[in-house]
């Protein structure tokens, strides 16, 4: 046989790396085709249609200008401040039909026997409901109402804080409508009020009412300010160099006049 010929080793001088752009072999592994970990992809997910909606209408919402009537919808108490109303609220909770039904069973018990009979006075709780709650501020009868800051359609209760300044009944804006429905034994309610308290929530009551009256029926601004008008971020920079081009030609006009 013959022997084998000895291939050449080639001394060819290996290329440099190039240091702007890094050579990243592909791991065509098991596993190598893994999104790595901490890449935030969230731009580039389709979101579902309802969250797509609520994030236009949030935007929308920026953008347009929004009138007071409407704009005082988005003032609503702090969560201090809810917290103390509510305390004072949840202690007159509508009864149950099981509580009144209680109460009055014991009432008829009392009065059949012939010992003296309890107080079958209907206690003081939460009035709710649109209409009545209308009726109660038309007579002044409301000591404190709360409004809800989600009612849709907001056209339900938009007029309420101006027919509550006009009566002078103190009114607060709250969040939000399941919470206020919560006191009343519903899913939600759009306005709520109180007719009266007990004796001993009688100085509760009535810090709470000037508060309602510093900041929602006193206050002239929040009857009076726009909302929204706030433009995107390419529109705010585009505005910006308007502005900055417009300033350096007006300094130019008054430099050529000799008014610099």
């Amino acid at each position: 046989m013959a022997p084998k010929k000895q291939v050449k080793k080639s001394t060819s001088a290996k290329t440099k790396a190039d240091p702007l752009f890094p050579a990243r072999p592909k791991n065509k592994g098991i596993g190598g085709d893994v999104r790595p970990r901490g890449r935030d992809l969230s731009r580039f997910v389709k979101w579902p249609r309802y969250v797509r909606i609520q994030r236009q209408r949030a935007i929308i919402y920026q953008r347009l200008k929004v009138p007071p009537s409407i704009n005082q919808f988005t003032k609503a108490i702090s969560k201090n401040e809810a917290m103390t109303v509510f305390t004072l609220f949840n202690k007159y909770r509508p009864e149950t039909p099981a509580a009144k039904k209680q109460r009055i069973k014991e009432a008829a018990a009392a009065q059949a026997s012939g010992s003296a009979a309890p107080d079958n006075k209907v206690p003081f709780q939460i009035k709710f409901g649109l209409k009545h709650v209308t009726t109660l501020i038309e007579e002044k009868k409301a000591e404190l109402v709360l409004i809800a800051c989600d009612v849709d359609p907001i056209e339900l209760v938009m007029w309420m804080p101006a027919l509550c300044r006009k009566m002078e009944v103190p009114f607060m804006i709250v969040k939000d409508k399941a919470r206020l429905g919560a006191l009343v034994h519903q899913k939600n309610a759009a306005v709520v009020a109180l007719t009266g308290v007990n004796k001993e929530d009688k100085s509760q009551l009535s810090l709470l009412k000037n508060l309602a009256e510093e900041k929602f029926n006193n206050n002239t601004d929040l009857a009076r300010k726009w909302g929204g008008g706030i433009m995107g971020l390419k529109t705010q920079a585009k505005l910006e160099l308007r502005r900055k081009a417009m300033q350096k030609e007006e300094a130019k006009k008054l430099a050529s006049l000799g008014k610099a």
